[in-house]
């Protein structure tokens, strides 16, 4: 009854946790960090559980359909950062003497809107989405961090770019264990079929480590200008993507999943400023209206994600897309019906 309930929600199975454990934290922040296997599970877990799924996502990838995930996370990628150097661009023109714009640092609006939510966006994918849409976050990765930031701040001259900001290696180990992934699941069905019988265990897992790691009281810090940021990605960013996407005949509502904030763009505005000493006075703000974003957009996501699933019709009760239906020659091969029993939606 449970699962059932939590299936009902768009990316419930991230999105309760991740709420559930963020009210812990903000209010019993010592409850889990006892030590020992509870907090190395509900708390320290987040980098080992992202790698095991994007190593189980990897496995349910064919490689034949691979150009799809990278033109799916290029435009994801690409229209993020476009979005965001508009509204950066207007934020620096219209930038009253204290350098703000209604309330908002340049810095913020460009961390905030260019970052999006990885996990949220895997969750939504895994619920809504096919195989393609999963395997678009290897390059989504990119924007995570200050890269794109710092792109764009240079681009508007207001920084200079400064080597290291991008590191080959960082990149490299977030994308392997996907590659593993790939590589097995090509090459073993059974093994395949284990690895996707046992994703959808690890999200909701991975979530609740996540919102250990956010404080509902940045909201309140972030003050109205914070939250305002927030709901301008979700409307702005994921309100691109969700357009753009339907009018390439790709699932929408993959698109609209990208409308979020990063919990680690919180940190963004101090390497910036690191980077660049005329950052320094306003990093702090710019700091906890990232912050603030980051929670609005988590918690503002599902409910918009759960609109446009009953205006569009792109989905039913089960999360289920009509998409997904059409499963491609891979799927349908003799061997896989044989040894596998993973559906059309990439779920046992």
């Amino acid at each position: 009854m449970i699962k059932k309930n939590l299936e009902r929600i768009p990316g419930g199975m991230m999105v309760v946790p991740l709420l559930l454990a963020a009210v812990i934290n903000t209010f019993f922040p010592d409850l889990l960090r006892i030590g020992g296997f509870t907090q190395a599970l509900f708390v320290d877990s987040v980098p080992v559980l992202a790698a095991l799924y994007l190593l189980t996502a990897g496995a349910q990838l064919n490689v034949k359909s691979f150009g799809v995930s990278v033109a799916k996370g290029a435009t994801l990628l690409g229209l993020k950062w476009f979005v965001a150097g508009i509204f950066t661009f207007l934020a620096f023109f219209l930038a009253g003497p204290n350098g703000l714009w209604l309330g908002l640092a340049p810095l913020a609006v460009m961390a905030a809107m260019s970052n999006s939510n990885g996990i949220v966006y895997m969750a939504v994918a895994s619920q809504y989405g096919n195989k393609e849409d999963k395997a678009a976050y290897s390059v989504l990765v990119l924007n995570d961090g200050p890269l794109l930031t710092m792109v764009a701040l240079t681009i508007f001259g207001a920084m200079g770019f400064v080597e290291g900001m991008f590191s080959a290696t960082a990149f490299i180990t977030v994308l392997l264990p996907l590659v593993i992934g790939i590589i097995i699941g090509n090459t073993d069905m059974e093994l395949r079929d284990m690895l996707v019988n046992g994703a959808d265990i690890i999200i909701p897992f991975l979530s609740f480590a996540l919102g250990m790691s956010i404080n509902l009281t940045d909201v309140v810090q972030g003050g109205a200008s914070g939250i305002l940021l927030g709901v301008a990605t979700v409307v702005f960013t994921g309100g691109a993507a969700f357009l753009v996407f339907k009018a390439l005949g790709w699932n929408p509502i993959v698109g609209a999943a990208e409308g979020t904030t990063a919990g680690n763009a919180v940190m963004v505005p101090g390497v910036i400023a690191a980077a660049n000493a005329s950052f320094a006075s306003v990093a702090p703000l710019a700091t906890v209206q990232v912050a603030a974003s980051a929670v609005t957009t988590a918690i503002l996501i599902p409910v918009v994600l759960a609109v446009l699933v009953k205006v569009t019709k792109h989905g039913d009760e089960s999360g289920k897309l009509p998409d997904e239906e059409n499963v491609n020659e891979f799927e349908k091969s003799p061997k896989e019906n044989k040894h596998s029993t993973v559906t059309a939606e990439g779920k046992a």
